[in-house]
């Protein structure tokens, strides 16, 4: 059987999106799937050293309290997430636009990532067998 290859693009860089991105990708790289997460816009924040995504918004005050019953229930911080999924070989990259517009140097990013374009990504997306946009 051949492997089945799950993409993702990801535009914000918020608390939720930041974990339904990590768990998402986690959960289909444990299942065996080859996982490519594509981080845009305000997602490639989510790619720096030592990031702490917050919730949007009026949300943002709240961001404490869902860390906090999340590891109540057993679930990972977002730091904790993305070092299981570059240990579980998910292909992260960030957007070189973005990079560019935002004023972003690749020192800045966490190791592991890989920086390529939109046409770059959109044809290692094109055979794949899931896809998912989170902005």
């Amino acid at each position: 059987m051949t492997e089945k290859k799950f993409i993702m693009a990801v535009s914000e860089g918020t608390f939720d999106k930041a974990m339904m991105a990590m768990m998402m990708g986690n959960t289909a790289a444990s299942m065996g799937m080859d996982t490519h997460i594509f981080f845009t816009f305000f997602g490639l924040n989510l790619l720096k050293k030592g990031v702490n995504p917050k919730m949007g918004g009026l949300y943002r005050l709240f961001t404490g309290m869902m860390v906090k019953k999340m590891k109540g229930i057993g679930i990972d911080s977002f730091q904790e997430q993305l070092e299981m999924a570059k240990d579980l070989g998910v292909h992260l990259y960030a957007c070189n636009t973005s990079m560019e517009m935002m004023g972003v140097k690749k020192e800045d990013l966490i190791e592991g990532v890989t920086i390529l374009g939109a046409a770059a990504f959109l044809d290692i997306s094109a055979d794949s067998d899931m896809q998912l946009f989170l902005g």
